[in-house]
Order: structure tokens, then C-alpha cells, then sequence
């Protein structure tokens, strides 16, 4: 195999990790936001069911959960899985993995927040979501950003545990060559892909921590 042909066979797998990583992002950011107000809500059933949840995300491997909601359909519900399951699959057990780790991110954020701007903000005729998402919430983020950088660079290497359910990512395309062809450059083009793609990640995310410097 030539090297031209092994950098196009791993681009198309570079392709998918990408798009696992920000369909990743699309869904998890969103979806950890509400469930941290499940997590933090007065209602100590949702509270109960939502810090479960959470619990059994962080608390378990995400390549079990991935195998859980690749055949959960078929052993649980006796639904027949289709062969573009498996994409969807991967997507759905990221989203809810790292929803749960985004949760527990801004709750740490939200409740690190002095009480007096709150209060400045009642007194200034803010209600309650006014004050949250014009006042609180872009100082969260700025405080959680790290943290954040944090998981997402994570995510970039995790998209490799893709291949528990048979999705060609960038890390299995890598495998398949490498033992076709008994060479280690396909480990090598995946591994500087991966160091590339955390390195601008880690530069975007710096850059936009910078341009938030004025909430200090």
C-alpha cells in the first residue's frame, strides 16, 4: 500500500472522529447545563434521579456504556439493530457520558458564586433567569473554561473507543493497516493527528479564556 493511499484511508476515519467529536459537543454542552439544574433542583426526586444518573455515568466505563446503548435496544426491547445503528449509537453514549461530567463542571461553577450577585441583581429588578443567564452564567463560564479545555481535549482521544461497536474511526483504520500491512507509520499519522487536533483545541480554548479576561 502506498503512502498516498494510507493517508486517504485515514483521512475518511480522521473524518469520523471529528464528527464524533463535535456531535459530541453539540448535544453534551446543552444537555449537561440542564441536567445540572436537575442536579441542583429543590425537588428531591429529580434531585435523587438526576445525581443517579450522574453517579452511574462517571462511575462506569464509557466503552460499557457504549456496548449498552449498541445492543441494550436488541437484549432489553428485542429491536433489531440496523447497520447505521452503530454511528448513532456512539453518539448518543458520548452525548450522555460527557453531559454528566459538563453537569457536575457548572454546578462547581454556579455554586461557587457569591451570593451578593444575586442580591445585586434582585435589587437591580433582575428575576431569576435574568440574573442567571445575564449575570451569572457568563462569569461561570469564564471560571470553568479549564475545566472544560480539560474534558474536551479528553474527548478527541476518546472518539478512539469508537471501534467497540464497529465505527471506522481514525484509531481502528490505524489497527487495520498497521496489521495488514505489519507497519507502525499508521499508529504514527494517528498519533501526531490526535496531538494536532488537542493543540488547536487547547490554543481555540485559550484564546477564547483570553477574550474573557475582562469578567475578572
Amino acid at each position: 500500500m502506498s503512502f498516498n493511499v494510507m493517508l486517504q484511508q485515514l483521512a475518511g476515519g480522521m473524518l469520523v472522529s471529528i464528527e464524533i467529536f463535535f456531535i459530541t459537543l453539540l448535544f453534551s454542552l446543552p444537555l449537561g447545563l440542564l441536567i445540572c439544574f436537575g442536579r441542583m433542583s429543590r425537588n428531591k426526586v429529580i434531585r435523587t434521579i438526576v445525581s443517579g444518573y450522574i453517579s452511574i455515568m462517571r462511575g462506569t466505563p464509557l466503552m460499557l456504556q457504549l456496548m449498552v446503548v449498541y445492543f441494550g435496544p436488541y437484549f432489553i426491547f428485542g429491536i433489531r439493530i440496523s447497520m447505521g445503528y452503530s454511528l448513532i449509537a456512539v453518539f448518543i453514549a458520548f452525548a450522555i457520558n460527557y453531559a454528566a461530567y459538563f453537569a457536575e463542571i457548572y454546578r462547581g461553577g454556579i455554586e461557587s458564586m457569591p451570593v451578593g450577585q444575586y442580591e445585586a441583581a434582585k435589587i437591580l429588578g433582575y428575576n431569576k433567569v435574568q440574573t442567571f443567564f445575564r449575570i451569572i452564567l457568563p462569569q461561570v463560564i469564564k471560571r470553568i473554561l479549564p475545566s472544560i479545555t480539560n474534558e474536551v481535549i479528553t474527548l478527541v482521544k476518546d472518539t478512539s473507543l469508537a471501534f467497540v461497536v464497529a465505527v471506522a474511526e481514525m484509531f481502528t483504520i490505524a489497527k487495520q493497516i498497521a496489521s495488514a500491512q505489519t507497519t507502525m507509520m499508521p499508529f504514527v499519522i494517528a498519533a501526531i493527528f490526535y496531538y494536532v487536533f488537542n493543540l488547536i483545541v487547547a490554543v481555540v480554548m485559550q484564546k477564547v479564556e483570553k477574550s474573557m479576561n475582562y469578567y475578572r
